[in-house]
């Protein structure tokens, strides 16, 4: 399994006001680990606060309390490679990646709902957390871009998201709380192609496999 190297600091210039400081994206590392969980302990953060992007690390039966998967969380981060990237802005964290080669996130490898694509092994892009102040700027988009290098630079032949399709339901809109995994719209913006349907849904919306080969 191909692990990912410490990239230099991503610069990426959202929607900010002219003159701000460039949002900079960053493996998540113990230096950047404080303002990570600083960022998931917002209330606007929803799930992320319990869950610190465990969920889809870890059997069912393994996934544990608030207080347990939030040191599973440091452990990933202070034994490397990065679990995911973190968005920082100003001195503080406005957004987070989890990403990874497909096999470590048992949740999907073992799923019944999430079709396997014929093909290498992709890495896995599989929640994003933006700010509640920073949202509408572009910071999802900007860290999908970001995830998808980060595992061009490991040598990834693939990376897949496994994103909401809020057109597939009535009026085009679900709960904000089933975004966490981003939208078939981004990733299209970013060059992923759908490659399958799943029986799975978040927020009321369906799921969908999209896939961007990198070789």
């Amino acid at each position: 399994m191909s692990l990912a190297p410490e990239p230099a600091a991503i610069e990426r210039r959202t929607d900010a006001p002219a003159g701000s400081v460039p949002m900079q994206i960053v493996p998540a590392s113990p230096e950047v680990l404080p303002l990570l969980e600083e960022l998931f302990d917002r209330r606007a953060a929803g799930d992320a606060r319990s869950c610190s992007c465990l969920w889809w690390r870890v059997r069912a039966r393994d996934f544990g309390t608030s207080a347990g998967n939030r040191e599973r969380l440091r452990r990933l981060v202070q034994d490397g490679p990065p679990p995911g990237l973190v968005a920082l802005e100003h001195g503080r964290a406005i957004g987070w990646v989890g990403l990874g080669p497909r096999p470590v996130f048992e949740r999907i490898e073992r799923s019944r709902v999430i079709p396997r694509v014929e093909g290498p092994t992709p890495w896995a892009i599989v929640c994003f957390v933006v700010a509640s102040d920073a949202r509408g700027r572009g910071v999802a988009g900007a860290l999908l871009a970001a995830a998808v290098e980060h595992a061009r630079s490991a040598g990834a032949p693939a990376v897949e998201g496994y994103p909401i399709d809020p057109s597939a339901e009535p009026g085009g809109r679900v709960r904000d709380t089933g975004a966490y995994v981003g939208t078939r719209s981004m990733f299209e913006r970013a060059g992923f192609v759908v490659a399958a349907p799943t029986r799975s849904h978040s927020g009321g919306a369906p799921r969908v496999v999209m896939r961007l080969d990198l070789a």
